[in-house]
Formats: structure tokens, C-alpha cells, sequence
């Protein structure tokens, strides 16, 4: 899906990592929550409550997700799964558009 149709942007952005990381939440019609934002080169640290899908848009970036020793590089548009109660890190190296869907648990 490249848009979302009638849904509410908060103004207030989500700023981490001392601007390096940002987004906006969106709230879909049916109430559903996904995040828009851009992360600047650098190295993240992340945790979860629930359960995450990170739609990255475009970028140049590797994940370590949990549970694996292995970097999973990404380059361009690529999807990937984060367990809720969890910890994943993320090496950017280039600037990164993204969008973060939280699914019901």
C-alpha cells in the first residue's frame, strides 16, 4: 500500500537518538497504528511491546533481529518481523525511509 486514505496524523513527532531517528504516528480508520519515519546513518538499539512489522521503504541498513547472531542486510524495499517483548538493533548507513505497522496481539 503506497498511502493511507482517511487516517489522523499526530503533529508531534517521535524524536530518538537525538533527532538521528524520527517519526510520525499515523491512526488509520479502524484504529490501527503505524509509524512513518527517517533514520540518519548510525547504530540503533530498539525494544518492543508488541509484536512489530518494519515495512523499510528504502535504505541502505543491516538488522540484527532477536534471537540471531546473523546481520540481515538491507538494501532498497524489504519487509521484517519483530516479536513483541523484544530487543533489535539496526546499523543504517545511509538515510532510511520507513514505515512500522503494530498488528494486534
Amino acid at each position: 500500500m503506497s498511502q493511507f486514505n482517511n487516517a489522523t496524523v499526530e503533529k508531534a513527532a517521535n524524536v530518538y537518538y537525538g533527532g538521528k531517528v524520527t517519526s510520525r504516528t499515523v491512526i488509520l480508520q479502524d484504529g490501527t497504528k503505524v509509524t512513518l519515519g527517517i533514520m540518519l546513518p548510525g547504530v540503533y538499539d530498539f525494544g518492543t511491546e508488541g509484536p512489530e512489522i518494519m515495512e523499510i521503504l528504502s535504505g541502505d541498513l543491516k538488522v540484527l533481529l532477536p534471537g540471531s547472531e546473523i546481520w540481515q542486510e538491507i538494501k532498497g524495499a524489504e519487509t521484517f518481523n519483530v516479536p513483541g517483548n523484544s530487543k533489535f538493533s539496526l546499523e543504517v548507513f545511509g538515510v532510511t525511509d520507513y514505515c512500522c505497522s503494530y498488528p494486534a496481539m
